[in-house]
């Protein structure tokens, strides 16, 4: 029997838009910024550099209130926004991981229903969470170097003495191209899973409810 069930709280449905989006912006600001390809008329006050800046950083802390928001989240939300379902911590975990790269790889027909993450998508998540926080803390090194202040300088401004700017911009840029795979690969499991377990993963992320199949 099929059944109705509400996987996804708004906090984990908002920060993945949010984040979602924010990465859309940053990543084009972000190629802006590093190589200009828009070319700004040739007379009067536009600046399109300090305007692609400025929504850069807006789109920066706007990512990094919806990051902040959902560790907090895994720690009050539910069964399948808490922080245990991403961290394999028995042999059953690590073995429902390798069956999903099995199944990914095209060497295992069968795919396990789970009504939260799966297990290869929970352990990638946990490892986007991370390149996330360096996005975060390599990003305000930069900022930090034309905006002075206390928040800059404990979100990433600290780091400066001990790497130059330089290197933290080639880092950052280089995790850019990771997420942008990421999203990528994103797209297609889901779409992927939905087709075979008909689950409305797709639209779940919409609506929060999932399709379960009570047998």
């Amino acid at each position: 029997m099929l059944k109705r069930v509400y996987v996804w709280e708004l906090p984990v449905r908002l920060t993945h838009w949010l984040a979602a989006i924010s990465i859309v912006v940053l990543s084009f600001t972000g190629f802006y910024i590093s190589k200009p390809f828009l070319v700004p008329p040739p007379t009067g006050d536009f600046h399109l550099m300090s305007i692609m800046r400025f929504i850069h950083f807006v789109a920066a802390y706007v990512f990094t209130v919806s990051f902040i928001i959902r560790i907090y989240w895994a720690f009050v939300g539910n069964q399948y926004a808490r922080w245990g379902e991403f961290v394999p911590l028995t042999r059953h975990a690590w073995k429902a991981i390798f069956d999903d790269i099995k199944f990914y790889l095209f060497l295992k027909k069968d795919h396990p229903h789970r009504t939260g993450h799966h297990a290869l998508a929970a352990f990638t998540y946990l490892g986007l969470f991370f390149f996330f926080h360096f996005e975060i803390v390599t990003g305000f090194a930069m900022y930090s170097e034309s905006h002075h202040g206390f928040v800059s300088t404990l979100m990433g401004g600290w780091i400066l003495p001990y790497i130059s700017a330089q290197t933290l911009r080639l880092y950052h840029h280089l995790i850019m191209w990771l997420m942008i795979a990421f999203a990528v690969f994103h797209v297609y499991a889901g779409w992927y899973i939905d087709s075979i377990e008909k689950n409305s993963m797709i639209s779940s992320i919409f609506s929060g409810y999932k399709t379960v199949d009570e047998k």
